[in-house]
């Protein structure tokens, strides 16, 4: 496919793209960004682009991607209302902020806990995506197929919710059983 047939065949998709990034972001400001965003992404990656792939399924995906992406970035940026009557929203600089991290440095430390409980099968794979590596990198590293790959992160993502789950319900109705 030349870069001028692979254009155009995203131009033709830009309808059903446009009504799933409105479906995502509910805004039709943020959904043109988004939509923008994916097709500068597809057209800078066409080399990447298989022939007999779903077009707009792969366009799909690079959206979705955007707009998680987008979304955990923005969570990470701190918003603080500033208390006046307006209630302007201030994005808050590093240095005013005031940390208490005691609380989510106990809940990394159990999180740490559940995860090396996990066999060593699932708990490397694991490891190695939370630390940023891509799927095939893993696969590659560890000398397994990349189904299998998929498979043990996904099963030692169970794992880990089962595990917190149980922990924290248990934990709870200790709480309410003590308040009682």
């Amino acid at each position: 496919m030349t870069a001028i047939q692979f254009s155009n065949s995203i131009v033709q998709l830009s309808e059903p793209l446009m009504r799933y990034a409105l479906s995502l972001t509910k805004n039709s400001e943020d959904a043109n960004d988004l939509l923008q965003e994916t097709t500068f992404k597809a057209l800078k990656n066409s080399d990447k682009f298989k022939l007999g792939t779903n077009l707009k399924a792969w366009l799909y995906t690079i959206m979705r991607n955007q707009f998680i992406n987008k979304y955990r970035k923005a969570k990470r940026k701190p918003v603080v209302l500033d208390g006046s009557d307006t209630n302007y929203l201030i994005d808050s600089n590093e240095r005013y902020k005031v940390r208490n991290e005691g609380d989510s440095d106990i809940l990394m430390e159990e999180l740490m806990g559940f995860i090396e409980s996990l066999r060593k099968e699932h708990k490397e794979p694991f490891l190695m995506n939370y630390r940023g590596y891509k799927y095939d990198e893993i696969a590659t590293k560890l000398g397994l197929p990349l189904g299998t790959v998929k498979s043990r992160i996904f099963l030692a993502r169970k794992q880990v919710q089962k595990m917190i789950k149980n922990h924290y319900n248990v934990e709870h109705h200790q709480e309410l059983t003590r308040s009682a």
